[in-house]
């Protein structure tokens, strides 16, 4: 979704009652339990939470003591992931905060919990700065009690680790104790950033780079996440490839990949592969919505990676962009391909005796065959760096010659047609003024628009002049 697009979406949910957003998060997170819609859910969850966490802070009442969890993991909030989605470096499963809430509670540090709850009950209403310090203390906290199971130490400690949650918990664990660790460095970077980067040319990646210069950030675990909040404030997110280009003074990858800063590329293909996967399933269910805004996404990403770095085609990464344009080929392909047959079926002229009385065409599906003709229409603006060219320009120019052809032959066929079929044709030649719509434009619509209504008028004068 564009940029454009989620501003709205923001605006939109912002106004609606905070009983009304709170019903929203719930409903869409059972959706995301169901693994339903799972990339509209996580869109619109991301966005609420936004707002909530806002409306909160804007908010001069303390937080409840049931909201301890909330204010101890709130830093790592620009690093979590919803459930279903696939998880990369510099990113955690939210879903693993509640068990390991529940582990520090039981196991890790029950008594300092219950101890900053007290503490937290006893605080007045309007003293957010001991709010904070509580906090930043509990993290603190937090994080040592991560440290202390998951590092180097005597006995055999995997029946501790069990008893914090399942294996993809355990995998969140050490990751969620190193953001604690150095909660002061990511508050500082995220001061430091610049609110949006709508373009990452030499002064935006000099000012990021002057940024992430804080050394608890420049290790090999914190890295992924201090360049994750980098790409959350980019308008192109595969750019942050630049900043391993610079680092490494050279586009070869083997270069890039020797510097620290050659996660990047793996952040930007991973990113781009989970694009084209929600890509994937919105052409799956029928969703175009988003289409035009993924494909301009994915044409971009591409291009640049292929462009700006110098892959080898054997290399991992090459690999990696070689696979990502294929599954986004074949998933358009399939559906381009299925594009004429859907029209067919809506305009195919068959003989009235073959059309049975009341036959009526369905809207929804003239609907649905209109978007897929302006999918395959959106397509051809990034055909070629999507491996997509010959079938796209070849499905645009088949739809161009029958649809013109056939709209032609329906406007005839309306002069002539029986009493008894004249809606079922009526309402063929206003789906292929639809269609035409889409093909050519405005003007050639509204041209066929006006010769269908002469052709019933001419068709009504000459029914009164013989009777």
């Amino acid at each position: 979704m564009s940029q454009t697009s989620i501003e709205r979406l923001r605006e939109y949910l912002a106004q609606l009652p905070p009983q009304a957003q709170a019903l929203l998060m719930r409903e869409f997170e059972r959706a995301l339990e169901r693994g339903q819609d799972t990339a509209v859910a996580t869109l619109v969850l991301e966005q609420l939470r936004k707002i909530v966490r806002k409306s909160e802070a804007d908010d001069a009442s303390p937080p409840r003591t049931d909201d301890l969890s909330r204010l101890l993991f709130q830093v790592l909030e620009p690093f979590l992931v919803e459930a279903g989605a696939p998880v990369r470096v510099g990113q955690i499963r939210r879903s693993s905060l509640h068990p390991i809430w529940q582990w520090l509670g039981r196991d890790g540090a029950p008594d300092k919990v219950n101890e900053f709850e007290a503490a937290l009950a006893r605080m007045p209403a309007d003293n957010a700065g001991q709010v904070e310090a509580l906090a930043s203390k509990l993290q603190g906290v937090a994080a040592d009690a991560i440290f202390e199971l998951t590092g180097p130490g005597g006995g055999d400690k995997s029946r501790a680790l069990a008893r914090v949650g399942p294996p993809n918990v355990i995998e969140d664990l050490y990751s969620i104790g190193a953001v604690l660790q150095v909660r002061e460095a990511i508050a500082a970077l995220n001061e430091k950033l610049p609110r949006f980067l709508r373009a990452f040319g030499d002064s935006q990646i000099a000012s990021v780079t002057s940024a992430l210069n804080i050394p608890v950030l420049q290790t090999p675990q914190m890295l992924p996440f201090a360049l994750s909040m980098v790409v959350q404030r980019m308008s192109a997110p595969w750019q942050i490839i630049r900043l391993a280009i610079k680092i490494a003074a050279s586009d070869d990858e083997i270069r890039v990949a020797a510097t620290p800063y050659g996660v990047a590329v793996t952040i930007a293909l991973h990113d781009l592969s989970r694009v084209a996967a929600i890509l994937r399933m919105d052409i799956k269910r029928g969703h175009f919505d988003n289409v035009a805004d993924n494909l301009k996404t994915l044409h971009d990403g591409v291009r640049g990676l292929r462009t700006e770095l110098d892959l080898r085609n054997d290399s991992a990464w090459g690999k990696q962009l070689t696979s990502i344009r294929a599954d986004i080929s074949n998933a358009l392909q399939s559906e381009i391909d299925s594009v004429p047959g859907r029209v067919r079926r809506i305009l195919r002229q068959r003989p009235e005796k073959d059309i049975p009385p009341g036959a009526r065409i369905d809207s929804t599906e003239v609907e649905e065959a209109v978007a897929l003709i302006d999918f395959v229409a959106t397509c051809r603006n990034y055909a070629s760096e999507l491996a997509i060219n010959e079938v796209t320009l070849r499905t645009y120019s088949d739809l161009q010659q029958y649809v013109e052809r056939s709209t032609e032959q329906l406007v005839q066929a309306l002069r002539a047609a029986d009493h008894k079929v004249r809606t079922y044709r009526q309402q063929q030649v206003q789906a292929a003024i639809r269609f035409c719509q889409v093909l050519f434009g405005d003007d050639y619509a509204s041209l066929m628009s006006r010769a269908a209504e002469n052709a019933l008028t001419g068709e009504r004068k000459s029914s009164r002049a013989s009777g």
